[in-house]
């Protein structure tokens, strides 16, 4: 039996957080719970003082396939490299041509440095030469690559 899941990434800012990843992913925000118009009606009906209400987003695939993915307010900044991160597999793998595989990976990486995202670093293919992937961090320093 398999278990239901979504990952949650702590951040500072969860919604300037949560609108990198929608642009990133094609991910849109979700919506309320059910029985819900909004959000701000559902915080409310939970006595969720107003303060508090951008302490979290939360993002949904517009398919519904892929898993949720939340963001929560911490008070402490990230302070290592990520053990766990994402992997967008914008290529279609190796076995897609070099320079296509090269020319994707430019593009998408380009794109996301523009919607807030840093390269840390071009990662070469071991013994090739080869760009492989890029290893960049969102907004607050999360660590992801374009593959």
């Amino acid at each position: 039996m398999t278990t239901r899941w979504t990952m949650t990434i702590d951040c500072g800012d969860p919604v300037r957080v949560a609108r990198f990843w929608c642009e990133a992913l094609g991910y849109v925000e979700a919506g309320p719970p059910k029985g819900w118009d909004s959000w701000e009606s559902f915080l409310v009906d939970q006595g969720v003082p107003e303060e508090e209400w951008n302490d979290g987003a939360s993002l949904t695939d517009p398919d519904g396939v892929l898993p949720a993915i939340s963001f929560l307010k911490v008070p402490e900044p990230r302070t290592s490299k990520n053990r766990l991160h994402l992997d967008l597999q914008v290529t279609g793998g190796r076995n897609q041509p070099q320079e296509y595989r090269e020319r994707v990976i430019r593009a998408e990486a380009a794109r996301l440095v523009a919607a807030g995202a840093t390269v840390v670093r071009e990662v070469e293919i071991e013994g090739g030469g080869a760009l492989d992937h890029f290893w960049m961090t969102d907004p607050e320093g999360n660590d992801f690559c374009v593959v």
